[in-house]
């Protein structure tokens, strides 16, 4: 049973399904903001992380007539700080928030209908299921592909990229201090920024990817996604026989 018809199935026992709405508030509004910011962050990141490793070509004269490639830096860096405060502020708003704002960092990976469920997930993606079910929260694949890829990945890439930056700033910075250990992980620091480099790439694939997914979810599915993140109410359509 999903979680859509265990919601039913409790409100017709209390006598509530006459009552019932056909959308549910899910995305609290520090959750949306969240989203958004985060968003925005990643995608300069992404952008400006790219140019750092192909930069543009060579521009005449004084390079302190331009400093384009320094203000791509810092652009870098400071949506780097920015991701790394939003990550904490989203961790910390996980211990307070409504439930389905904590499906970012837990998942009951140890019972069997979870991956029963995704794997149900899994074939809808695939065209093989049919008819998808109703969800209030993220459903059990898109919770595990967001703990294990962009929990996991924004991880990574905030360590790797604080540690690369703590070069800058000194061996007695705050930055050395707290991620100075990623340099015992690999040999030397062009390894550090191979691996970050290609965890970009890892995070511009999956976001083109959950992007296409909440799309196709909106238009194909049983409830609305896009609604959830802009408004925080998810609408159900009311096919059920």
């Amino acid at each position: 049973m999903d979680d859509y018809a265990l919601l039913i199935r409790t409100a017709d026992s209390k006598g509530l399904y006459g009552r019932a709405r056909s959308s549910i508030y899910v995305c609290e509004a520090p959750v949306r903001l969240w989203r958004w910011a985060n968003a925005l962050a990643i995608v300069f990141l992404c952008i400006s992380g790219y140019l750092i490793a192909s930069p543009l070509s060579s521009i005449g004269g004084e390079a302190s007539d331009h400093y384009v490639m320094g203000y791509v830096r810092f652009v870098h860096s400071s949506c780097g700080q920015l991701l790394a405060v939003l990550f904490l502020a989203r961790f910390v708003w996980a211990c307070w928030g409504n439930e389905h704002s904590r499906q970012l960092f837990y998942i009951p990976f140890w019972r069997w209908r979870c991956w029963y469920e995704a794997a149900y997930e899994l074939g809808w993606y695939l065209f093989i299921v049919r008819r998808p079910k109703k969800y209030i929260g993220h459903n059990p694949l898109a919770n595990l592909a967001m703990l294990a890829l962009f929990t996991a990945l924004t991880i990574f890439m905030i360590c790797t990229g604080f540690a690369l930056y703590s070069e800058g700033q000194g061996i007695d910075s705050w930055q050395a201090k707290a991620f100075g250990w990623v340099f015992t992980i690999w040999p030397n620091s062009q390894m550090v920024h191979t691996w970050h480099h290609l965890g970009l790439w890892g995070m511009a694939i999956f976001m083109l990817l959950h992007i296409y997914a909440a799309i196709r979810e909106d238009i194909a599915s049983r409830q609305t996604m896009i609604s959830a993140i802009t408004t925080g109410h998810r609408f159900f359509r009311n096919d059920d026989p």
